[in-house]
Order: C-alpha cells, then structure tokens, then sequence
C-alpha cells in the first residue's frame, strides 16, 4: 500500500507482506523433493522475511540519518548488515549490487532501432509506407 493510498500515512505491519506464490516456489525450490512446507510454515518464513527487511532497513535509516543523508543507499544496507551481526551476508550482498549495477549499465548501453538506424523519425515512416504500398500492390497483383 502506497503513502497516496493511505493518505500518507504509512500503514501498519500488518500491512507488510511479501508474495505468498513466490516464498513458496522459493522454498519448494530449495527442499528436497520428498520434503513439503506446510502454510503456517510458509506464513512464518514470510513474516520472519518481513520483520528482516524491517530490522535492516530501520538500522539503514539511523545510518543514512547519521550522515544527514536522505536516501537509504546500498552502502547504508551494508553498513547496517555489518552493525546488526549479519556481516557474513556482506559479501554475497555486494556481489548481488555488482551483478545489478553491470546490469543498468547493459541496459544504457541498448540502443533503440530508431537510434541505430541514424534516420530521421520522419525518414523512417516513410519506409515504412513505401514498404506498405510494395506489400499491397503484391497482394493485389496475387488476387488478379
């Protein structure tokens, strides 16, 4: 639920949840076959999963807060990953931001077809049209 939905005002834990299809394709993936999770299981992984988030990103804020910043960045999650003992996460967090920094620069890196094409939009619709005419005077000879 969004700060618009609520009127601003954040709504309560109760609230907060993750997807519950997902947690529990996710856990399905990591048991063995013969292994199943019941609901209440399912229900327990997400709010432990939830209060997780919460716990760091709330150590994130008096982090980022400290350094009178206004955005939680990835560095403020290390940090805080780091303050409340879970330094061994740290390594794999930071392979995860490298993996996803590689992968905004890739997507920058795509040009459209209209930018690599080096023609005008203008220049472009009109082979387009001209393609369309050829296409319909082939039809219409195949009719005859």
């Amino acid at each position: 639920m969004s700060d618009r939905e609520t009127g601003g005002i954040p709504g309560s834990d109760e609230d907060l949840s993750l997807p519950k299809a997902t947690v529990a394709k996710m856990i399905a993936e990591l048991l063995p076959r013969d292994v199943s999770c019941a609901k209440e299981t399912r229900d327990l992984v997400i709010e432990c999963c939830v209060e997780f988030i919460h716990l760091i990103s709330s150590e994130a804020n008096e982090i980022c807060e400290k350094e009178s910043k206004k955005t939680i960045a990835p560095e403020h999650i290390i940090s805080a990953l780091k303050h409340l003992g879970f330094e061994s996460f740290t390594e794999e967090v930071q392979d995860v931001l490298k993996d996803h920094k590689q992968q905004q620069k890739d997507r920058e890196k795509k040009v459209s077809k209209l930018e690599q094409s080096g023609l005008t939009e203008e220049e472009l619709l009109k082979q387009q049209e001209e393609l369309f005419a050829a296409s319909r005077a082939r039809f219409q000879s195949a009719q005859q």
